[in-house]
C-alpha cells in the first residue's frame, strides 16, 4: 500500500527541492516490496488529484459511526512537518505515525502535508517564509477537496496534526481559508492538534486575529505543551527574540471553551529519566527527543487516537489527569 503526500515543494532536474511549488498528489511506495529503505517522494509518484482523492477516500473509511449507525464513518489525519526536515525525514515520522497509530486501532488514513522545508539547522527564517508561502496550498488544494467528499451515507473527519512549524502552517492555512476563496464555504475540520507548537502562544487567544479562523473552523483544538522543550525556549540562537511558544508554555487562559491544553512536562521528565518507561513507552527517537518526542510515543498515540475518535469528554479520557481545571498527560 502506498503512502498518501501532498507536496508544495517545487521540482528542480526531476527532484524535489527546498523551494515552493505547485501542489502535487503522490502515492509514495511504502517500502514492502523488500527495497532496503522505504522510498522518498519524487515527482515520479504523482497521480491525478481526482484518483488520489478517490483512492484516498477508499482508505479512510473504516466502518459505521456508533453515535450515528446509519452512516459510515471514515478518518483522515493530516501530518504537517515542521522547519529542517528533509523529505527523508518527512516520511520516517509519516510511517512512524502510521505504525504507532494502527498498534492502538486507528483505521483511517494518513496524509502528509510536505511544505519546502529545508535540511539545514540555520535556515530556520527562510523556511518559516515557505511555511507561510506555501500554507494556502493545504486548504485550497488539500482540505477543500476533502471536505467535498462528505456523502449523506458517509461522514469523512478530516483532522490536522502540526509539528512544530507545522502548527504555524496550520494557523496560516486557516487564516487565509477565511481571507481567500474559502471565505464563503461552509467548511469545518473535526480535530486540530499541535505537538511541539511553534506558534507564539499569546496569538492563540480567542480574541486574536490570526487564531480566530481556526477556532470557527473546527470541533475540536487541542494543544500538547512541554516545558522541557530545548527547540522552543527563547535561548534557541536559531529563535531570538521570539515570544513564549504554545508548546512549551501551553494556551493562554482565554481561549474558547472547545480550545483544550494537555500538559505533557511531567510525562515527559519521567519518560526522560527513567530508561525504564522510555524503553517501554519509546518506540522510536526522530530528531531532537524533547522536541519530537511524540511520534514514536506510545502514551501521546493512545491520547490521540481518543482524541480522533471524540468519543469520550476530554476530561475523562484515560492516558488525562485533570488537576485544577487544568489536563496532564499521564501516560
Amino acid at each position: 500500500m502506498a503512502d498518501f503526500v501532498m507536496c508544495a515543494r517545487a521540482v528542480r532536474s526531476g527532484k524535489f527541492v527546498s523551494e515552493p511549488g505547485a501542489s502535487l498528489y503522490l502515492e509514495v511506495p511504502d517500502g514492502s516490496d523488500g527495497l532496503p529503505a522505504a522510498p522518498v517522494p519524487l515527482p515520479e509518484h504523482k497521480v491525478r488529484r481526482d484518483v488520489w482523492i478517490k483512492r484516498l477516500r477508499q482508505a479512510s473509511v473504516w466502518g459505521q459511526d456508533s453515535r450515528i449507525p446509519t452512516k459510515d464513518r471514515g478518518d483522515v489525519l493530516v501530518f504537517i512537518h515542521g522547519y529542517n526536515n528533509d523529505q527523508a525525514v518527512v516520511m520516517r515520522r509519516h510511517r512512524q505515525l502510521q505504525r504507532d497509530l494502527r498498534s492502538v486501532g486507528y483505521l483511517g488514513a494518513i496524509v502528509s502535508f510536505d511544505w519546502p522545508s529545508a535540511d539545514m539547522p540555520l535556515n530556520y527564517l527562510e523556511d518559516r517564509h515557505d511555511a507561510k508561502e506555501t500554507a494556502l496550498h493545504l486548504m485550497r488544494d488539500g482540505i477543500y477537496w476533502l471536505a467535498k467528499e462528505q456523502t449523506p451515507d458517509c461522514t469523512i473527519n478530516v483532522h490536522l496534526l502540526g509539528h512544530s512549524t507545522g502548527a504555524f502552517v496550520i494557523r496560516e492555512a486557516f487564516d487565509d481559508a477565511d481571507d481567500a476563496l474559502l471565505a464563503q464555504l461552509s467548511w469545518i475540520i473535526s480535530q486540530v492538534l499541535f505537538i511541539s507548537g511553534d506558534v507564539s502562544a499569546a496569538s492563540m487567544s480567542a480574541d486574536n486575529p490570526t487564531s480566530e479562523a481556526i477556532y470557527r473552523h473546527c470541533v475540536r483544538f487541542t494543544n500538547y505543551s512541554n516545558r522541557y522543550d530545548s527547540v522552543l525556549k527563547l535561548s534557541n540562537a536559531k529563535r531570538v527574540g521570539m515570544s513564549p511558544r504554545v508548546g512549551r508554555d501551553g494556551l493562554p487562559l482565554d481561549v474558547p471553551a472547545k480550545a483544550v491544553n494537555v500538559d505533557c512536562s511531567a510525562y515527559f521528565e519521567r519518560l526522560s529519566s527513567d530508561p525504564a518507561l522510555r524503553q517501554a513507552d519509546q518506540q522510536a527517537e526522530i530528531g531532537t527527543f524533547d522536541h519530537s518526542w511524540q511520534i514514536g510515543n506510545l502514551a501521546f498515540t493512545r491520547d490521540l487516537f481518543e482524541t480522533l475518535k471524540g468519543d469520550l469528554d476530554r476530561s475523562v479520557v484515560p492516558t488525562r489527569v485533570a488537576e485544577g481545571g487544568s489536563l496532564f498527560l499521564k501516560g
